[in-house]
């Protein structure tokens, strides 16, 4: 036999031994994909200034995002709105313009980005940043996480964002004890329907405010054991009502997302030595509170963050892992109010605003 025919039989005995090899133990193995086919445009909702839904510009042919170190570019499936959405638009809270909205998203990683480990492309992911009105993001991988089994990505965005939130201010803003009376403004929205489930499944005396009839039947529905009615004429004078089912006492914590118009009433509805935990500003922010209006009953104020509370991340992932136990048990029910088309987000905006929604309004590109 010649050399040249040896090589070549040594060749096709080496390529048929690898084939029953497996894949990372062969040579020459191929590496995972880090993209897949992306298109250059997208479609997009931009903010170029402040202002109300008017601003909010619906685009086809908006620039797709190239992931930079750390990052994922995601083609999100699904987008969460959120009432913090509104504040950014309108300038409440400072951004850059022009910019994307939207804090939230779920769907599949479409390229990874360089020097970013721990996803692949075709992953299913959630992840917390910007730019979630919006075909594609680009996101860190720091606050993307893969989502498991038996969870969709619609179930899940009724309930990343604000599931995180009020898990973390039930368990570290004011640890919720057994027992505990708890007062919770906006029962019946995004965060309230998730936080009233969270609250009696610790144990607590949840006192739920909401508007309308339907809104309190929801809130009932979830095992509130007190629902008031702010736009009936008992539910007027809610602070009233709330000392009385407390025996005169007041609440252990008020957990307040309504701001302006609550505010003060909060402050007397809660107990000697409570807290208050303002988060949101639906009805506009809550003024400059002298500190000695704190004084008589001692009482402890927050003003906390999602993010403060998920900074690393391990923290990230306790919440996380935390979040996915509940939703996979059955143990917290989630709430869509609709899932809109990324061009109608104007009317997702006024419907928002003005207290139209119960549950969690999504978008889909």
């Amino acid at each position: 036999m010649s050399l040249n025919t040896l090589r070549k039989s040594t060749i096709r005995l080496t390529s048929l031994r690898n084939q029953f090899l497996p894949i990372s133990q062969r040579p020459f193995a191929f590496t995972p994909r880090r993209t897949m086919s992306v298109p250059t445009t997208m479609k997009a909702v931009v903010v170029e200034q402040t202002g109300g839904p008017e601003v909010l510009q619906y685009k086809t042919e908006y620039p797709v995002p190239t992931p930079k170190d750390g990052q994922l570019l995601v083609r999100n499936n699904i987008s969460g709105i959120n009432f913090i959405d509104t504040y950014f638009r309108t300038g409440l809270y400072a951004s850059p313009k022009p910019e994307i909205l939207g804090r939230e998203g779920a769907g599949v990683v479409a390229a990874v980005g360089p020097n970013t480990t721990g996803f692949a492309v075709g992953d299913r992911v959630a992840w917390l940043s910007n730019g979630g009105y919006a075909e594609y993001t680009a996101v860190p991988a720091g606050k993307t996480v893969k989502i498991p089994e038996g969870i969709s990505d619609e179930d899940l965005m009724a309930s990343f964002l604000s599931g995180l939130t009020v898990l973390s201010f039930a368990k570290e803003t004011y640890a919720v004890q057994k027992g505990d009376w708890v007062l919770l403004h906006a029962a019946a929205g995004g965060a309230g329907f998730l936080m009233t489930q969270i609250l009696k499944s610790i144990g607590a005396h949840v006192i739920g405010t909401a508007g309308g009839e339907e809104k309190c039947a929801l809130v009932k529905s979830l095992g509130a054991d007190v629902v008031i009615d702010y736009r009936s004429e008992e539910g007027k004078d809610w602070v009233k009502k709330v000392k009385e089912v407390t025996g005169g006492r007041g609440v252990d914590v008020v957990y307040d997302s309504v701001g302006k118009d609550t505010w003060e009433g909060s402050l007397e509805a809660v107990k000697r030595k409570g807290t208050v935990v303002w988060f949101g500003n639906a009805s506009g922010p809550v003024p400059p509170i002298p500190l000695p209006k704190l004084s008589p009953k001692c009482v402890k104020i927050a003003r906390p963050t999602l993010f403060g509370y998920i900074e690393t991340r391990e923290e990230f992932e306790y919440y996380t892992n935390e979040l996915f136990r509940l939703l996979k048990s059955g143990e917290l029910k989630v709430k869509i109010h609709k899932i809109y088309p990324m061009e109608d987000i104007k009317q997702v905006h006024q419907d928002l605003e003005g207290r139209k929604t119960m549950g969690k309004p999504l978008i889909k590109p």
